[in-house]
């Protein structure tokens, strides 16, 4: 700053000399120059004190906001987090230590934002006219943080292409007990509550069918002969209707025409056959099942230890139902199956429908090509395959997903396996893009991994995508 207002003296006596026009043209022009130099400089020192200044409190409050989120901190918190935010980052860019101010710091509870008004004052290294030595400039920033509860639905795919290879050194159900492991761990740190949980996650083992475990009696038993549909509930109960298959399996619930049923109805939902009877909405288990996984489904909880031991005992067999996952993984976080779960004691069930109060995110993981159902949709081409049946089941139970506002994020892991041909690469590729909620620019949904690493930063991506869910809808 001395060496700028020496330059002004010199200029200014140079001013004076009246020796000539030219000199005092030139003692002019100086003299504006050095001004406009000056000012020059001080727009620059201002701009990139602004600059560090608003980068500095927006990273306060967004760690803040993001704290609230998560249940690290409470809103009584709030100053003090955003305070030791700004000390320990005082001397960002060309700011001093300890020379941002916080003014003001407003946690509306009930617009879930969080705002901090911020200045300092910065010494000009050139002041002119009336300016003075010090120039204060302010920041101010809003963030949005949410007390939201999460609820997550992981449908995992264990069918034999996901057993060990020891010719090829390959363990695809190891790496997606390690990952999914990860991922739940990963959700569940976040509760600060065990009584009161904000995050729970249920898990969906499928290969052929899907093992209801504890819900086993919401399904109904076909014979290969007998019929497809739930008894009357006027009429006389039947060993089928009565009594769970052993293997606790069910496959797709079906309407009265035989068609794969796309809703999240409860089991307990009404509804009226072609005779006019009344029936209970249970889902089927066909009488063409073959095999049925071990590891049976686990509604929503935040019970870490029951879920890791579920995904522990995961047994790679049987050929891939993707439709079939999609439609239990549904009933999972839809709020009318919470009287059946409720009913047999697997926990309080799934929220209602809330964007507001409830983010709903479901995770739908497989290695190959869905090849397998027991029914197909109204409409749909008789001469379908039992592919193009399942592809088409989980692509509408997702549309429906969706448009009730469950955020779904889709895994294919390992789906350029040279053992696949390049149709079922595709057919594989296609359904989990259009199962999964369309991209933005900030969040994916699509993810492709190759390895058990890439397995586990996809799951380990998701998560983080599941914590900005939280706070920006």
């Amino acid at each position: 700053m001395r060496q700028f207002k020496g330059l002004v003296r010199r200029v200014d006596g140079f001013a004076r000399d009246r020796g000539g026009n030219f000199a005092v043209l030139f003692g002019l022009a100086a003299a504006v120059l050095a001004l406009g130099v000056g000012f020059a400089v001080n727009i620059s020192q201002l701009y990139n004190a602004k600059s560090s200044l608003q980068g500095v409190v927006d990273a306060a409050v967004a760690s803040t906001a993001r704290d609230l989120t998560l249940g690290v901190i409470k809103e009584t918190d709030a100053n003090a987090q955003v305070q030791a935010f700004l000390d320990a980052n005082s001397t960002a860019g060309i700011l001093q230590a300890n020379q941002i101010v916080l003014d003001k710091l407003t946690v509306d509870k009930t617009a879930k934002t969080v705002q901090a008004a911020v200045h300092a004052d910065i010494g000009l290294y050139f002041p002119i006219f009336s300016t003075g030595d010090m120039q204060r400039v302010g920041a101010s920033t809003t963030a949005l943080y949410s007390d939201k509860l999460v609820e997550v639905s992981m449908m995992l795919d264990i069918t034999g292409s996901m057993a060990a290879d020891k010719r090829a050194k390959t363990d695809k159900i190891g790496d997606l007990q390690s990952a999914a492991s990860n991922a739940v761990t990963s959700l569940l740190a976040t509760n600060r509550d065990k009584n009161n949980p904000r995050v729970r996650v249920a898990i969906v083992p499928y290969a052929e069918a899907v093992n209801t475990g504890g819900l086993a009696g919401t399904v109904f038993v076909e014979t290969k002969n007998g019929p497809k549909l739930p008894p009357p509930i006027d009429a006389p109960i039947v060993v089928s209707a009565a009594t769970p298959a052993p293997d606790k399996c069910a496959t797709e619930r079906k309407d009265r025409d035989g068609y794969a049923d796309y809703s999240s109805d409860g089991p307990y939902t009404l509804r009226t056959d072609n005779k006019g009877k009344t029936y209970q909405a249970k889902v089927n288990r066909d009488y063409r099942i073959g095999v049925c996984p071990a590891a049976a489904l686990i509604p929503l909880t935040a019970d870490e230890t029951k879920l890791l031991n579920t995904i522990g005992s995961f047994k790679a067999g049987g050929v891939t139902a993707g439709g079939i996952a999609a439609q239990w993984g549904y009933y999972m976080l839809s709020p009318s199956w919470r009287s059946a779960i409720a009913d047999a004691g697997l926990g309080a069930g799934p929220a209602n429908f809330d964007k507001k109060k409830v983010a709903k995110i479901a995770i739908l993981m497989t290695d190959g090509q869905f090849n397998t159902a027991f029914a197909g949709g109204r409409g749909a081409a008789k001469s379908q395959d039992a592919g193009q049946m399942s592809r088409g089941n989980a692509e509408n139970i997702c549309d429906n997903m969706k448009r009730d506002g469950i955020e779904i994020f889709t895994i294919g892991f390992d789906l350029n396996d040279p053992s696949m041909s390049k149709t079922e690469r595709d057919q594989a590729k296609s359904v989990l893009k259009d199962c999964s909620t369309t991209d933005t620019s900030s969040l994916k949904h699509y993810y492709e991994a190759a390895t058990g690493p890439e397995l586990d930063q996809a799951f380990g991506a998701i998560v983080q995508n599941i914590e900005t869910l939280a706070i920006t809808k």
